[in-house]
C-alpha cells in the first residue's frame, strides 16, 4: 500500500490549520503525526483514513501500483481515535461479532483469543456502557489492531490508558503491527517510539 499526500492543505473558516503537506506513506513502515495539542494532527489522520476532506490538494492510495477509489479504501483501514464512538448497548463480544462481520481478524486471531488479550474476560458479557474510559480504550484498540487490514490509524491510543494498558498497547503494536503501513497521531511519545519516521504538523503552519 501507498498512500500519498499532495498539497493537502485544511482551513476551518478563515484560519488554515496546516498547508501545503507533501508526503508518502508507504508499507511496511511506521509513521508519527507529531504535534501540541490543537495542532492539527488528528485532522490529518482523519484525511488520511478518507473520513474528513481536505480544503486543498488531495490523496491518491494505490496498492501493488494500482489506485483505489478514496470510497473503496474503507475495507482496507483500521481505525481508533479517542472521539470514536462505541456502540454501548452491545455487549464486548456482541462487538466484536458485529465488527468482525464487515472486516476478518488476523490470520490466528479469533474473537475469544480476541478477548482473551483484552483482558476483559470478567466483563466479556457487560454492555460497553459499564466499562470504564480505559476498558473501551482497550476495546476500541483490539479491533483496530486485530483486524486484517494493511493500514493502521491510531490516535492519540495511549489515552485513558494506565501502564499496565500501555504495556499491552506496545505488545499488541509489537506482535501484531508489522508489515503493515502504521500512522500514529501523538504528542507522547510512549505511543510512538518504534515510529522510524515522523512528520512534524507544525511546519506546514
Amino acid at each position: 500500500m501507498k498512500i500519498t499526500l499532495e498539497h493537502i492543505s485544511k482551513r476551518f473558516l478563515r484560519y488554515w490549520i496546516f498547508k501545503d503537506i507533501n508526503y508518502t506513506f508507504t508499507q511496511p513502515g511506521a509513521y508519527a503525526i507529531l504535534g501540541p495539542n490543537g495542532c492539527g494532527k488528528s485532522t490529518a489522520l482523519r484525511i488520511i483514513a478518507g473520513m474528513q476532506p481536505a480544503s486543498m490538494g488531495k490523496v491518491t492510495y494505490q496498492n501493488n501500483e494500482k489506485t483505489i477509489a478514496p470510497t473503496d479504501i474503507f475495507s482496507l483501514v483500521s481505525f481508533c481515535a479517542p472521539g470514536m464512538e462505541l456502540v454501548e448497548e452491545l455487549t464486548l463480544r456482541e462487538f466484536l461479532d458485529f465488527h468482525f462481520s464487515f472486516k476478518r481478524p488476523l490470520p490466528g486471531l479469533s474473537i475469544e483469543k480476541i478477548i482473551a488479550l483484552t483482558g476483559l474476560q470478567e466483563a466479556v458479557d457487560k454492555p460497553l456502557a459499564d466499562y470504564s474510559s480505559g476498558m473501551k480504550q482497550r476495546v476500541k484498540l483490539a479491533q483496530a489492531i486485530c483486524s486484517d487490514t494493511p493500514i493502521l490509524l491510531l490516535d492519540e491510543p495511549c489515552t485513558n490508558l494506565d501502564k499496565t494498558g500501555i504495556a499491552q498497547y506496545r505488545e499488541w503494536m509489537e506482535q501484531y503491527s508489522k508489515n503493515r503501513l502504521v500512522i500514529i497521531a501523538s504528542n507522547d511519545e510512549r505511543e510512538y517510539d518504534f515510529c522510524k519516521e515522523h512528520i512534524v504538523i507544525e511546519d506546514y503552519k
